[in-house]
């Protein structure tokens, strides 16, 4: 697959950009496929893609698929996050997948570091807990690595998890070679440095720590878009949420009683002796003269 043109990453942020609001105001996905062609650059292959996703959503109501069938256009690691907002009981929201394309594809359009794009895919990986061992594989086959940088991606596989990730940029990093050379000048390094100055001075400060502060010193320095964060649990939401269900109940235990005053006494009108808010404002009638009377 050959890395796509400025203006396709361009026109693919507006796609899962527009996507992601209409989403989140309710608007179901596939009539969002219909209209949102419409609107795309027309000399992008894109909206040709959007179309036929459009279509083999119709059949599966799902869009991974279709992204996988087109994977000249689409990446494997695009195709993979979309997959696992889509999978059965996935708690990774569609807004969020979308967001994380968003913000990639933008990052590309701007001339993405090698090193800025690999931190960012994985971090994204991490810390929506979206799969290794899919994930990674899917990385590498973004067209925009190289061969040493696939080979890196997909040795992750099998020393993540017995070597800090720490140090595995930091061994791959020009400022690791430097460090060696000081004391051994003919010191050649076993593979290719994929990290620079920075990051390996980054990695070596951060070693044994929380990877969330690597992540964000990298994020900083590399300047490649800060990844979207799973959302906290709102408790005041959940209070709002139960509170719409008790009401919901009480709702309906009143049309039943009504229901059965009704069908007890067909004359009775259940109106009569309910009490409406407006009756129960201020102080009742007549209470003062009963007070004074006593």
């Amino acid at each position: 697959m050959p890395v796509l043109d400025r203006e396709e990453f361009i026109e693919q942020a507006y796609f899962f950009h527009a996507f992601r609001e209409r989403l989140a105001d309710g608007v179901p996905s596939q009539e969002i496929l219909a209209r949102i062609g419409e609107e795309l650059l027309s000399t992008t292959r894109l909206p040709m893609a959007v179309g036929f996703i459009a279509t083999e959503s119709k059949l599966s109501g799902l869009m991974a698929p279709a992204m996988r069938q087109l994977s000249h256009y689409f990446t494997a690691f695009q195709a993979h996050v979309v997959a696992q907002a889509e999978a059965d009981l996935s708690r990774f929201p569609m807004e969020q997948a979308l967001l994380i394309l968003e913000r990639e594809v933008e990052y590309k359009a701007k001339g993405a570091s090698l090193p800025g794009l690999f931190i960012y895919q994985f971090e994204s990986l991490a810390r929506n807990r979206l799969g290794y061992t899919k994930g990674l594989g899917a990385m590498a086959e973004d067209p925009m690595y190289d061969e040493d940088w696939r080979d890196y991606i997909l040795t992750l596989l099998t020393r993540l998890g017995d070597v800090d990730f720490a140090d595995l940029i930091f061994v791959r990093s020009a400022y690791f070679a430097n460090e060696r050379r000081k004391l051994n000048p003919d010191f050649v390094p076993k593979y290719p440095p994929l990290f620079g100055e920075k990051e390996g001075k980054i990695a070596r400060a951060n070693r044994g720590r929380d990877p969330l502060y690597l992540f964000s010193a990298l994020q900083r320095q590399l300047g490649y878009p800060e990844v979207p964060r799973p959302r906290r649990p709102d408790g005041v939401e959940d209070r709002i949420a139960l509170l719409e269900q008790r009401v919901a109940q009480l709702e309906s235990r009143l049309k039943f009683i009504e229901s059965e005053g009704n069908a007890a006494a067909p004359g009775l009108d259940m109106k009569q002796v309910m009490v409406n808010p407006e009756d129960t404002a201020g102080i009742p009638a007549g209470w003062s003269a009963r007070r004074l009377g006593s």
